[in-house]
């Protein structure tokens, strides 16, 4: 009688986890790497909701509204800051070769500098554009701002080098350690009764993650990387690509961080907390389209004529996963907000459910600004993005006052289904095997 082959220790069960395993974690490295991202966004939103729960039962809801918007302004300025240079390092670090350790080093020391200024410039205009965050204008309070917006302008960074060098691991394990400390920090605000103990504990975890990234990157990934590269390519007209890169995600970023600030300075810090938590949750959907792009770049610059059937399978892929995910939230969207108290379910449920519907037509909008970024036809990417920043902002601002905190998802969802749209009923103008290229 031929004997069965062994299953390992575990018998049946233990093949069972090993096809879980081989389902999430793929060995095609496009999708591994995407769902190692995904899973990064995952475990930052989850620990990032247990942070905000604690916030809300720890301070006044006036407190986390005004803190929410406070830390929104850092990632606006640090965006601003950062010149967008995470995705520079994205697309030019699978080629770099030798040059990897300089070009991170540059690009960390340009977009810390930069955003120092930005922030600090900010603060100058609080009293005139953002009254409600005149608590930053304390010297201490001020000074963790203006550290805050420089640092995560490097951790954004940091997330891109990684990514670029195939070590999306560690961006899971850097967002678990920034998450962690964060939430220690935060109790310890709390229990000293500090009003800025939010937006302080931000600035500690910070320093703890970066130190702790970067001995990884820069001691380990990037010399490995150095020695598997086959070649070792400066970047091709590198300054022209990074500045419209950089203003097509200005204005993607002014999207995403301004609405809470309109929200703010029209209904008030009660509400903007209601929004803020909301929003929290239904941008973890963004970021998990986003972070599968990020894989989609990285390959299609190592296998340029495969960029088509990647963004096919990463389409496909993607719209499954989040088609789920959405309809979870869509589902569950009282009971999520109501562990952060039930003043939060009651106002921001269909908000929740609106944002999470939005972030289906985002997939193809994000996913096709990947594949014009893979192929440095930048025009077309920032055009999207300015109209997206464009038609929020203007239809957040027109709904608010009828609509409330909804209004601002209602927006987002016209936006992304007008954008949507028409790249798929034309798709062949981007989604084709064409090599030309233009920035």
């Amino acid at each position: 009688m031929p004997r069965r082959p062994s299953l390992g220790p575990l018998g049946p069960l233990g093949a069972m986890v090993r096809a879980g395993v081989a389902a999430v974690f793929p060995r095609d490295p496009l999708l591994r790497n995407g769902h190692l991202l995904a899973i990064s966004s995952l475990v930052s939103a989850g620990l990032g909701s247990v942070f905000w729960v604690l916030a809300t039962h720890w301070y006044d809801d006036e407190v986390v509204g005004v803190s929410y918007s406070a830390l929104s302004m850092t990632l606006l300025l640090a965006s601003i800051g950062q010149l967008n240079l995470s995705d520079f390092l994205v697309r030019f670090v699978p080629s770099a070769g030798h040059h990897t350790r300089r070009l991170i080093l540059v690009c960390y020391t340009v977009s810390a500098v930069v955003s120092a200024v930005v922030a600090m410039g900010f603060l100058l205009l609080v009293p005139v554009v953002a009254p409600g965050l005149g608590f930053l204008l304390t010297p201490v309070t001020a000074a963790c701002f203006v550290a805050a917006t420089a640092g995560y302008a490097v951790f954004v960074m940091q997330d891109g080098a990684l990514t670029a060098v195939r070590r999306p691991g560690w961006v899971v394990g850097e967002n678990v350690i920034f998450a962690c400390v964060k939430i220690g920090l935060l109790g310890m605000g709390a229990a000293l009764a500090l009003f800025s103990g939010i937006l302080l504990s931000w600035v500690g975890a910070l320093a703890v993650a970066l130190v702790v990234a970067n001995f990884v990157l820069l001691r380990r990934a990037v010399p490995a990387h150095a020695r598997e590269a086959t070649e070792a390519r400066r970047p091709a007209r590198a300054l022209r690509y990074a500045a419209a890169d950089y203003a097509g995600s200005l204005f993607r970023m002014a999207a995403y961080t301004v609405v809470p600030l309109m929200v703010l300075n029209n209904l008030g810090a009660d509400q903007s907390a209601y929004f803020s938590l909301a929003w929290i949750v239904g941008y973890v959907l963004y970021l998990v389209a986003r972070n599968l792009g990020s894989s989609l770049v990285v390959e299609a610059v190592s296998n340029p004529e495969r960029l088509v059937e990647h963004t096919v399978r990463m389409l496909r892929h993607t719209g499954l996963l989040l088609g789920t995910a959405v309809a979870l939230v869509v589902l569950l969207a009282p009971r999520i907000l109501s562990f952060f108290g039930p003043e939060y379910a009651e106002h921001g449920t269909t908000l929740l459910r609106l944002l999470a519907l939005s972030a289906l037509p985002n997939i193809v909008v994000s996913l096709a600004i990947d594949v014009w970024r893979a192929r440095r036809r930048l025009r077309w990417a920032v055009g999207v993005q300015i109209v997206m920043c464009v038609l929020v902002l203007g239809l957040t601002k027109l709904l608010l006052p009828t609509l409330g905190i909804a209004g601002a998802g209602v927006a987002w969802l016209v936006t992304m289904c007008l954008l949507a749209a028409p790249l798929l009923v034309w798709r062949a103008r981007w989604l084709t095997n064409g090599s030309g290229r233009s920035s």
